[in-house]
């Protein structure tokens, strides 16, 4: 940030560089303070889709084509980012966290070298001052919280590194001499081109490298042209990537772009509150909204007010760039940075978010430090001090709501009761917690009374309500209506065919399984449900067939393993079917059902001594399983070992009293233990008793009474 002049001023420039050295440190210091407490905040919300359910994020090689509809798509940098912290470390949140700091503290290093830099012809040492003032209030201001700390919001931050390294390689480049001048240029482009691969907001970025190559180095469009036309140029090239990487995430699967549902005039409208709502939070970040919903607003004379204060400040920027080009740098960045997010385009999802104002926020900083230093003089730099103190709290307590993902939603909740999206959130965090579901019923009911057609809320109401004995009918009808509203909600297809699977309407379910896996043909759950609905109708063999689609698209898939290894089992293939069991064991060695099943398995390939510690594992983990109990009984008077096989039959027969099955072969390995036949007898009559038409129970006792005679 800082380099020594000429021998000369060899001592001052010492000096200068130390003091920026060390004002570097402390700004680094400060802020990975202020974010220490974020290091264990949880992946939740947009971060699953586009970092946990991300299967491009698991090669190197993929992540350069992020797909789908998530934060990530169309944004390769951003996703090989995200692609480099699961190299490193899978899904530990401490690596995505540490690099989203990391990105905010460079942010913050870069804004000082630029601000001091820019102010050094006119201020000379006094620029280093004003720039770590600027750099500091801006890195510890909490509206930038969302997106250090909310890990998808690296689209934002590493976007703002590359926008401000951009611009400062820029002013590197166009100060220095020799061959470090094209290297700084260089760079420039490159962070440029980076930038276009991280966030669409990067769109402005060579507009705005000319506007301060006007405003502070060449005085005029005419003479920066003149001296930097090829690097203009080059900068200009960086946008040829943007329509292909755009057009790559088909609007977001309709969530973003003009053919919306929303019309441009009412997202437009909207944006007017917006704007005024973020320059409110610049000044005053109280209350801060993690989201801020999706409804949009409608022509209203109580949005003149926001429409003349929007207009006024658009309009006095364009009279600074032609009067007062310094303050007119700064209202172009801060209206060109949000233009792509903040004006006609509506993105239906987010009508305001305050990840928005990461770089905006710079300018809003910049003009509040000049003009403390021009109003407080040398009390300037201690009532900055006292201010980032107070920032640094701020965002300290903030970063505080993130720690858990129900903090997040009952914050939001608490400021904006009317998001109909943040209720149901808040539902989904609710139904989670044991003994919390009528909460979360109402959470959910509560969003529909503020957007009947929420399709996502009756989805999330129909999951609940599929809970709890006798309202699954009630859980069908809120799936049904959420495919209504949206007929391409594959969730929705899968769990209403689960619940119609329940109501006994298995073919029903086939159909919405099938659905699901046309939407998606590697949705693994829907496959292996798929393969139970086929299974309990008899059609085995398909079952099969979807049982192993579901493992190869999910290896580690416990249930479609022991699902698997049941209907090899049922069709007489016991070698591939105790392959499954064992497959399911090694994912899981307490699964007391598949100790059970696998050891069934052992005794009808005829090898019995293998099956009893299978059947001794099932009960260690499940010590009153009654048939497990029966069948080691069973496997135990194969071996020989009647005393124990007695011991078994007996338990089972606690049980269950009424299992005469047990009751018999209680009886059998009676007789054939020594002096214990009195016993057997008696069992054996209580068997014809409960039983009268028992024939095996009967002969067995006149072969008893011939012997005697």
């Amino acid at each position: 940030m800082a380099t020594l002049p000429k021998d000369a001023d060899l001592p001052g420039a010492r000096r200068a560089f130390w003091t920026a050295c060390a004002c570097a440190a402390v700004l680094a210091a400060a802020t990975v303070a202020a974010y220490l407490r974020t290091f264990s905040v949880p992946l939740f919300y947009d971060d699953v889709p586009s970092i946990v359910h991300n299967p491009t994020l698991r090669r190197l090689g993929s992540a350069f084509w992020p797909g789908g509809r998530s934060t990530v798509s169309g944004r390769p940098v951003l996703n090989i980012s995200l692609a480099l912290n699961y190299a490193a470390g899978g899904l530990d949140v401490r690596g995505y966290h540490a690099a989203n700091l990391a990105i905010h503290v460079l942010a913050g290093l870069v804004l000082f070298g630029i601000v001091r830099r820019t102010l050094a012809p006119r201020l000379g040492p006094g620029a280093t001052a004003m720039a770590f003032c600027v750099a500091l209030l801006w890195s510890l201001h909490p509206l930038l919280t969302e997106s250090v700390t909310y890990v998808i919001q690296r689209a934002e931050s590493l976007m703002g590194l590359l926008y401000l390294l951009t611009l400062y390689a820029f002013i590197r480049g166009a100060a220095a001499q020799g061959r470090a001048r094209p290297l700084w240029f260089a760079l420039s482009v490159a962070a440029c081109l980076l930038g276009m691969g991280t966030k669409e907001v990067m769109v402005s970025a060579p507009l705005i490298v000319l506007l301060y190559d006007r405003s502070f180095l060449a005085g005029s469009f005419a003479e920066a042209w003149r001296r930097r036309g090829r690097v203009y140029a080059a900068l200009a090239a960086t946008w040829l990537v943007l329509p292909f990487l755009v057009l790559s995430t088909n609007g977001r699967g309709g969530t973003a772009g003009f053919g919306t549902d929303v019309p441009w005039w009412s997202y437009a409208l909207t944006q007017l509150r917006a704007v005024t709502l973020y320059l409110r939070l610049s000044v005053w970040p109280h209350p801060l909204v993690f989201d801020y919903g999706s409804s949009m607003a409608e022509p209203s004379l109580q949005l003149l007010p926001h429409a003349l204060a929007v207009l006024g400040l658009a309009a006095a920027t364009v009279w600074a760039i032609l009067r007062k080009p310094a303050l007119g740098f700064l209202g172009a960045c801060f209206f060109a940075i949000l233009a792509p997010s903040s004006s006609v385009v509506p993105v239906v999802t987010e009508a305001m978010a305050e990840h928005r104002m990461y770089l905006p926020l710079i300018p809003v900083v910049v003009l509040g430090v000049m003009a403390l230093f021009r109003g407080l003089g040398s009390l300037a730099l201690p009532v900055c001090a006292a201010l980032a103190a107070c920032l640094f709290w701020a965002t300290w307590r903030r970063n505080e709501v993130y720690q858990t993902e129900m903090g997040v939603w009952s914050d939001t909740v608490a400021s904006l009761p009317s998001n109909e999206r943040a209720q149901n959130n808040l539902g989904n965090m609710l139904a989670k917690e044991p003994g919390r579901l009528d909460e979360a019923i109402a959470r959910f009911e509560e969003a529909l009374r503020l957007e009947p057609g929420y399709a996502d809320a009756h989805f999330d109401l129909g999951l609940a309500l599929s809970k709890i004995p006798g309202r699954r009918d009630e859980a069908i009808s809120h799936y049904e209506t959420a495919l209504r509203l949206e007929p391409s909600f594959v969730e929705a297809h899968n769990n209403l065919g689960l619940a119609l699977m329940g109501a006994g309407r298995t073919a029903e379910a086939i159909g919405e399984f099938e659905d699901a896996l046309r939407l998606e043909p590697d949705h693994y759950k829907a496959h292996y449900n798929l393969g139970n609905a086929l299974s309990a109708t008899g059609r085995v063999p398909e079952a099969i067939a979807q049982y192993r689609e579901a493992l190869r698209l999910e290896p580690d898939y416990l249930e479609a393993h022991f699902n698997l290894g049941n209907a090899l089992g049922s069709l007489g293939r016991t070698q591939e079917a105790i392959a499954q069991y064992e497959a399911a064991l090694l994912l899981r060695p307490d699964y007391a059902d598949a100790h059970y099943n696998l050891g069934n398995a052992l005794v009808a390939a005829g090898r019995t001594g293998e099956a009893i510690p299978q059947f001794e594992a099932a009960l260690l983990q499940k010590p009153g399983f009654g048939d497990a109990h029966f069948n080691l009984g069973s496997a135990l008077v194969a071996a020989g070992r009647m005393p124990e096989a007695v011991i078994h039959f007996e338990e089972a027969l606690r049980l269950n009293p009424e299992d005469t099955a047990a009751r018999l072969s209680l009886a059998v390995a009676l007789l054939k233990t020594p002096g214990r036949s009195g016993e057997a007898v008696a069992q054996l009559r209580e068997v014809i008793r409960r039983d009268p038409g028992n024939a095996q129970a009967a002969r067995i006792l006149a072969q008893i009474r011939l012997g005697r005679e």
